[in-house]
């Protein structure tokens, strides 16, 4: 079992925090695991991206060129990426901000990749929480792998919010949680 995961998005979508999470989580679940965000100018609002690779096996290098999944938060990163999903490879895409109608050639695509498309900007806006549609992106991929546990999740998330952080614990719950619903009412 292995994942190679891309996560990208804007700057200031929380794409290194979501990635970072996730790494978290799966080593706290038993595996091995590789987290390399990309830092730079796309921290002022261009696009920005992490890999993180999960596996049950010693990763040799963190590099990934084609994923085996995507979190796709906007349309720079869903042109720049889908290319290079592997073929049979999942994406979680903000619908919000890639609109599957404005996508040209969708239905040849899906007979390529799977494609979740998941509002997550409107989710975490309905919590009243526009800066959280990075977690409801991370719920929808748990929901999607279940390659960690909501308890293990919950530690992670406990961990990297501890201290100065601690009172974002529940509204980031209630992001990851609404994002794992979608995934199990639109696409079970």
């Amino acid at each position: 079992m292995r994942i190679d995961l891309i996560i990208s998005g804007f700057g200031g979508q929380g794409v290194l925090f979501a990635g970072n999470l996730i790494a978290l989580a799966a080593m706290r679940e038993g595996y091995e695991v590789t987290y390399l965000p990309v830092y730079g100018p796309e921290m002022r609002g261009g696009t920005c991206n992490c890999t993180v690779i999960i596996s049950k096996n010693e990763i040799a290098s963190p590099l990934v060129y084609s994923p085996s999944f995507l979190i796709i938060m906007n349309y720079p990163s869903f042109l720049k990426f889908i290319p290079k999903l592997k073929k049979g490879g999942k994406a979680i895409i903000n619908s919000d901000l890639v609109k599957p109608e404005e996508i040209k050639d969708l239905e040849n695509l899906k007979k390529i990749y799977d494609f979740y498309f998941v509002p997550v900007t409107s989710l975490a806006e309905s919590l009243n929480t526009p800066l959280l549609a990075n977690l409801c992106a991370v719920g929808a991929f748990y929901e999607i792998t279940k390659i960690f546990s909501k308890n293990t999740f919950i530690s992670a998330l406990k961990e990297i919010l501890k201290n100065t952080k601690a009172q974002f614990f529940e509204p980031n719950l209630k992001a990851f949680e609404l994002g794992a619903k979608y995934i199990k009412e639109n696409y079970k």
